[in-house]
């Protein structure tokens, strides 16, 4: 594959700053040759300080300092023709994983590039897993999430599978449709496993996936999450008991204000017939075995209330 205006003939340095632009501000060596510079043109315009080195073959244009867009577009370019951001950085573009990540290229198994500072996977690519993105060369969202089951532990990956839907990327069903194309390639059997776990839901942090495990454990049935009840949205629900879960961050549930709005939705929840447990973040890290006899306890007297 021949990424978009790259190997475009032109006269000598016509369309340099348009490429530049695009490319967040860098451009390849091989780019410039194939817009009728010189090498000696090259060398001037270095020399000139229109041309900042940053890696062998690729250069900032027009002054030095670059946005880590522009460093991961660099570390494309630098791996040259067919050259894919993936993995990590293939994560930190899509917006799955934090920023910023190592450094991370896909390229053809025929080839071997080594630029410093930069990890190198080869394989054989499949242009149906690769993208555009804010015109970087990236692997598609799903080849992404194949490539970050391979080098993250689960609660992270977990993450990013919460992260794609919650950007509209894919969502779990979707994925879980897609792997069928992708049996045998490294990190599809660990990212199936990750989606078909029992206590796997879409939540909004890791305190409220570390809490799912427990509640099975409880005996509980997997909650609906993220629902809006009396107007409020909740953690966890489990409609045939009418039981509410909240899972208390200490990031967000610690201030004078946020606590009195938790009384209001507590007290509108009890007002409807609806029973809401709280758990503290020391609680489900630190205190599993109690938050599940509390679990267990709450959900037989309702069920039993219900019979």
């Amino acid at each position: 594959m021949v990424w978009p205006d790259v190997q475009s003939p032109d006269l000598p340095g016509r369309g340099i700053w348009t490429l530049a632009a695009r490319q967040h501000g860098v451009v390849s060596r091989r780019q410039l040759l194939d817009r009728g510079l010189s090498r000696r043109a090259i060398e001037h315009r270095i020399r000139l300080r229109r041309l900042h080195p940053l890696r062998i073959g690729v250069y900032a244009v027009g002054r030095p300092g670059v946005t880590r867009r522009g460093e991961l577009m660099a570390a494309v370019l630098a791996c040259g023709e067919d050259a894919v951001l993936s993995h990590r950085s293939a994560g930190e573009l899509w917006g799955l994983t934090a920023a910023p990540a190592p450094l991370e290229v896909t390229v053809a198994a025929s080839r071997n590039p080594r630029p410093a500072g930069v990890a190198v996977h080869r394989r054989l690519l499949d242009p149906g897993g690769f993208a555009l993105h804010d015109g970087i060369p990236v692997t598609g969202p799903l080849m992404t999430l194949i490539d970050l089951a391979s080098v993250l532990e689960r609660r992270w990956l977990e993450a990013a599978v919460n992260a794609a839907d919650r950007v509209d990327l894919l969502d779990p069903d979707a994925i879980r449709d897609g792997l069928h194309a992708h049996r045998g390639r490294r990190g599809t059997a660990a990212l199936r496993s990750v989606l078909d776990r029992q206590t796997f839901a879409l939540t909004d942090s890791e305190l409220e996936r570390r809490f799912l495990p427990l509640a099975r454990r409880a005996g509980l049935p997997r909650p609906e999450t993220q629902v809006v009840l009396d107007g409020f949205r909740v953690d966890f629900f489990w409609r045939a008991l009418g039981l509410v879960v909240e899972t208390d961050g200490l990031r967000y549930h610690r201030t004078a204000s946020q606590q009195a709005r938790d009384r209001v939705r507590d007290q509108t929840h009890a007002a409807t017939g609806l029973t809401t447990l709280r758990f503290t973040h020391s609680q489900v890290v630190r205190e599993p075995r109690r938050v599940v006899q509390t679990l267990t306890a709450v959900a037989r007297r309702l069920a039993e209330r219900g019979d």
